[in-house]
């Protein structure tokens, strides 16, 4: 599936600007960590993981 992804952000029209990001999050009720995963612009991947 990664493959496909990628060379779908990698496509001709200049989306190129486009990274997948993906973070873990811990649950406060359990405590347990799952992943948060989006597809954003690479100029604001940062602001994501904030």
């Amino acid at each position: 599936m990664a493959k496909k992804v990628v060379a779908t952000l990698k496509s001709k029209d200049g989306s190129n600007m486009y990274t997948r990001v993906i973070k873990a999050v811990k649950s406060p009720k359990t405590g347990a960590y799952s992943f948060e995963e989006k597809i954003v612009n690479k100029d604001t991947a940062m602001d994501f993981f904030k």
